[in-house]
């Protein structure tokens, strides 16, 4: 059996499902970046303070113990929608998609566990030794509504198969990043609660194969499967990613595609913009910077989102290239899988979450956000000098992988 290469081009089912996820996503991130800046806006206006006492302003009934803030609702309560999105695209993704191939999986696999390795130690090492290493999962995730956002502007033509390992790595390092919540970030757990989300994860899965289209039952469970994982303890935007394994994703056209098609808008429309206007608001002041940018935890984060990322990303696919001596497919070079690695260091929702969770000081909390906003806006700056500069290569694969000149609605680079 011969070697597979890396970074090869998929199939053009794969590709076309691939560019669309992609085309959403790119609003998505657009909305949720109006959605950061008008946070900072406002949080640094004259009418701030009504920015923070909204944010901690408290709802829900408090004999369930959901009496929440505004902001505790929107990083556990919306959240956990954009995890069931990444629950349904890790399903898709494991049955029909790349993941399911071993071979084609063990890049994106390994480059996304490069990706969250070295990042963590960078930040490790500059904060093990202040007792502020807790957030060492900051600066390991990757936004890709962020991340494709910045690629509608910069690199529109980048080839097909950088486009899927960038979608696929994200997948992956989402799924990463809920199971390090769930292990890591989960102070103690209720069994018993724990044990009684199984039942309604249960019946969503029942309901979600015999009747997909009863709304009226599946909301329901949801929330009373979001409920108990709260009550248990473990973060509830784990109950999300659970509930998406448990939709079935087999065939064209399956249960999972559709139901991402009605939540996907809502989730990156609304609950992840809500949740980034809640996150990303900090009154930056010259104190506030000085604190940040004397603090390990700011700088573990840039680095580790700027340096890390890419550094971690690609050394693991160079490893996996010379152990397994898979060559580079030949459209593609080192400095394409560099820029692509850089643009996966724009991290924003999860790191915020994960920040959130880490850290109950407010001076940690603020050099939490200016560290994610800050080494999330570099990442994106050095990524587009290193794609711009690749940019005329890229409209010729581009002019190979839409050329069709049998007119059979399939390009003919994905018929050889």
């Amino acid at each position: 059996m011969t070697t597979p290469g890396l970074f090869t081009r998929g199939s053009w089912p794969e590709t076309a499902r691939i560019a669309d996820v992609l085309r959403r996503e790119t609003v998505g991130g657009i909305v949720l970046l109006v959605a950061a800046v008008a946070a900072l806006v406002w949080a640094n206006s004259p009418w701030s303070d009504a920015y923070f006492d909204l944010a901690a302003t408290r709802l829900g009934p408090a004999s369930l113990h959901l009496d929440l803030t505004v902001a505790h609702w929107a990083a556990d309560g919306l959240l956990a929608i954009f995890f069931f999105v990444v629950g349904l695209e890790l399903k898709r993704e494991f049955v029909a998609g790349d993941l399911r191939d071993p071979r084609r999986a063990m890049l994106p696999i390994v480059a996304a566990v490069g990706g969250m390795v070295v990042p963590a130690l960078i930040f490790v090492a500059l904060n093990a030794a202040n007792g502020t290493g807790e957030g060492w999962a900051i600066p390991s995730a990757t936004d890709i509504a962020f991340a494709v956002a910045v690629l509608a502007v910069v690199g529109a033509h980048l080839p097909a198969a950088l486009r899927t390992f960038l979608l696929t790595l994200a997948v992956v390092d989402d799924l990463l990043g809920i199971t390090v919540i769930a292990i890591f970030y989960t102070a103690s757990v209720d069994l018993v609660m724990l044990a009684g989300f199984l039942v309604p994860l249960v019946l969503f899965a029942v309901v979600a194969r015999l009747a997909p289209r009863a709304w009226w039952l599946l909301v329901p469970l949801a929330v009373v499967a979001w409920v108990l994982m709260h009550e248990s303890g473990v973060h509830a935007t784990v109950a999300g990613v659970l509930l998406g394994f448990t939709v079935p994703a087999h065939g064209r056209h399956s249960i999972a595609e559709r139901m991402e098609h009605v939540v996907r808008p809502i989730s990156t429309g609304f609950a992840v913009p809500v949740f980034a206007f809640f996150a990303a608001g900090v009154a930056v002041s010259g104190d506030t910077l000085d604190q940040a940018f004397s603090s390990p935890v700011t700088w573990g984060i840039v680095l580790g989102l700027v340096l890390g990322k890419p550094i971690g990303i690609v050394g693991s696919s160079l490893l996996l290239s010379s152990t397994t001596r898979a060559q580079l497919d030949p459209s593609i070079r080192w400095i394409d899988v560099l820029g692509v690695s850089m643009l996966a260091g724009v991290g924003f929702t999860v790191s915020l979450l994960i920040g959130d969770l880490a850290y109950d000081r407010i001076d940690l909390a603020e050099d939490v956000k200016i560290g994610v906003l800050a080494g999330s806006v570099l990442s994106a700056l050095v990524a587009s000098v290193v794609l711009r500069a690749r940019n005329r290569h890229y409209r010729e694969i581009a002019e190979q992988e839409t050329r069709d000149d049998d007119g059979d609605g399939v390009p003919d680079a994905f018929q050889r």
